[in-house]
């Protein structure tokens, strides 16, 4: 029996899509899948020393002093040069974790995807995607957790008359002040501080105007006050940092077969499971943050925009 024409459109309820024979299947459009860098995990760029572990653990020092415990003293001819004595950090050992998981693919999803190819891709870029998470979550954690240094903004960022670039100043001032050689690079941000930051009209007053690099027109603003911006939602109160010397993230690499190294140090492995005509997909990161000199960061308080 002939069908009616024209024929009545497809329609979708839940995941099943009904169309007629007489219409040629419409075009799936596959959604972009994020990855690490829109997602904005950003641990890794405040601690960006990479270390090396072994026997499950690292050992390192907090804070080690600079100079001796006594000062250089006069010395008459012949004789002997007083002794001083080197003073160490604090000694800390952090045990590595092992951060993963998997999910399974089976034969049948593979062979029935609309986009086959990918499949595997998609999968794993999750996988990989939710290791990050959990790394960044806990080296955040470790962070804010190591970090003591505290700074009061003159007024919140939040009223009328913030002032956002002396409390940036001075807060690195209080850094630079401790005489360790830390060099303050980083101004870590949330959403809200940033969009508080950028549309300050003492702040944009003192950019260049006459340029379509301003922030009026990019939507960004990179650097301010010789410390570049990171903006990511894990930040909670505002960071000033040295990034070169605050930490790092010590891995361990133990040799297993079949992995091999996606986006931030995350070691990923397909296994075939022929007992269930599938595959595991496997991804994992053993890892664990090191805060070896929290006197390099120091937090904003008092802004009233806090996380």
């Amino acid at each position: 029996m002939p069908g009616t024409f024209p024929a009545a459109a497809p329609t979708l309820s839940g995941d099943t899509l009904t169309i007629s024979r007489f219409l040629a299947s419409p075009a799936a459009i596959q959604r972009r899948l994020r990855d690490f860098r829109d997602l904005r995990f950003v641990s890794d760029q405040l601690l960006t020393q990479r270390f090396r572990s072994q026997g499950g653990a690292v050992l390192y020092e907090q804070s080690e002093p600079n100079v001796t415990d006594r000062t250089a003293e006069a010395v008459s001819p012949g004789s002997e040069y007083p002794y001083a004595n080197l003073g160490t950090g604090t000694a800390a050992v952090a045990a590595i974790q092992k951060w993963g998981q998997k999910v399974l693919l089976t034969d049948e999803e593979l062979a029935r995807a609309t986009f086959p190819g990918t499949a595997v891709d998609r999968k794993m870029r999750k996988v990989v995607n939710s290791t990050i998470k959990q790394v960044d979550a806990i080296a955040m954690s470790a962070i804010y957790a190591a970090v003591t240094q505290t700074f009061a903004a003159t007024t919140q960022w939040s009223a009328a008359s913030p002032t956002f670039l002396r409390d940036i100043l001075r807060a690195k001032a209080v850094i630079v002040g401790l005489n360790q050689g830390y060099m303050p690079d980083t101004l870590a941000l949330n959403d809200t501080q940033y969009a508080y930051l950028m549309s300050d009209d003492k702040f944009t007053n003192a950019l260049q105007r006459e340029t379509t690099d301003n922030p009026v027109y990019t939507g960004e603003v990179e650097r301010v006050a010789g410390l570049t911006i990171v903006v990511s939602p894990t930040i909670t109160k505002p960071l000033v940092l040295d990034s070169q010397q605050l930490g790092g993230m010590a891995d361990e690499t133990d040799g297993s077969p079949g992995y091999a190294v996606s986006d931030l140090a995350v070691q990923i492995k397909v296994i075939r499971k022929d007992d269930q005509d599938a595959y595991d997909l496997q991804g994992r990161r053993k890892t664990v943050p090191v805060v070896q000199e929290p006197g390099a960061a120091i937090e904003i308080d008092n802004t009233n925009l806090e996380a």
